[in-house]
């Protein structure tokens, strides 16, 4: 459990770190042509070690046919998008540019996962990273009652959005997330509880929220106490129970990278997948996590345990999706 006022504090922390430092997204280290994306493991590529070694499939994905996105810049540069696909619903997508007559330039790359799976979002925006113009999904109605950020994977519709001036209002959201480890715990014995009564638990509590963030006092002593008797609960059982036995679910921000999170959630349906060009094998894993559902994928030989429908998955994951904008004013 992390007290309101600390989580804040945690977040702005991280944003802060992020405007200092540069945006980096996920890379291994610094970004010298040599060290390859974190997360390329995660749909398959397990055996690439650098750049150099995944520059087959960089240069395959720059092809008429896998050309997703085209944009021009107010000097005549254009600025495409490529995407290689390497399972279902999964690939590495590649952004350059290209000058009048001349050869297409690679910017940067990352492996991007799609969900067909929106979730709506009332307050919600983006914001443009420091080293390069791409962006990060703010949605600040998360259902875990956290503010979520996201690496936004339609990134050149965001820009040439804003190029033409107008205004966007994101209207629903398409989240995925990437792990490079994970393990796979039992469930946990559910109380036996009348649905209508547990939505109406949800209501409340989201209730409470927005009042709460309108500064509501009556509904922040009200969450603080709640939070205050969640973890005298929690200190008193500790002792005789694991901890796991505890909590069902959690989602909550993890190191100084603003898209990355600890996630604790329980698998609501599972594909095996094959990588067309490594072969080995990706689980797509839909995930339940404080009421929010998202899929995560990974390499299965980075996983620990056996996944099952109603098992929960605990690990790391960054963060990713696509938005659906609606010009403001219109529907």
């Amino acid at each position: 459990c992390l007290h309101r006022d600390s989580y804040n504090q945690y977040l702005h922390y991280r944003r802060n770190y992020r405007n200092m430092q540069g945006y980096y997204p996920v890379l291994c280290a610094e970004n010298k042509g040599e060290i390859m994306h974190k997360f390329l493991r995660s749909i398959g590529f397990s055996a690439l070690q650098n750049d150099r070694e995944a520059e087959f499939y960089l240069d395959r994905a720059i092809h008429e046919k896998y050309r997703t996105a085209f944009i021009s810049d107010s000097s005549g540069r254009a600025i495409e998008e490529y995407r290689l696909p390497v399972a279902s619903s999964m690939g590495i997508t590649v952004v350059g540019h290209r000058d009048p007559g001349a050869a297409f330039v690679r910017d940067y790359y990352f492996p991007y996962m799609q969900s067909y799976e929106a979730m709506h979002t009332e307050e919600a925006g983006v914001e443009r990273h420091t080293e390069r113009e791409t962006y990060a999904g703010v949605i600040e109605d998360f259902t875990s009652g956290i503010t979520l950020i996201f690496y936004l994977c339609n990134s050149l519709e965001a820009r040439e959005l804003k190029c033409m001036g107008i205004r966007l209002k994101p209207k629903q959201a398409f989240l995925t997330a990437m792990a490079v480890e994970g393990k796979i715990l039992l469930p946990i014995e559910k109380k036996t509880e009348d649905e209508e009564s547990f939505q109406q638990k949800k209501r409340e509590q989201k209730r409470l929220f927005d009042a709460a963030k309108a500064g509501d006092e009556d509904a922040i002593e009200t969450l603080t106490e709640t939070d205050m008797n969640l973890m005298a609960e929690v200190n008193r059982r500790i002792e005789e129970e694991d901890l796991y036995s505890l909590v069902e679910s959690s989602f909550m921000p993890t190191g100084i990278e603003c898209d990355q999170y600890a996630i604790l959630g329980e698998i609501v349906s599972l594909r095996m997948k094959s990588n067309v060009y490594t072969h080995e094998n990706v689980l797509d894993l839909k995930l339940r996590c404080n009421d929010a559902i998202f899929r995560v994928c990974m390499n299965e030989k980075d996983l620990l345990g056996v996944p099952a429908i109603g098992r929960r998955f605990k690990g790391t994951v960054w963060m990713q999706g696509e938005m659906e904008f609606l010009e403001e004013g219109k529907e």
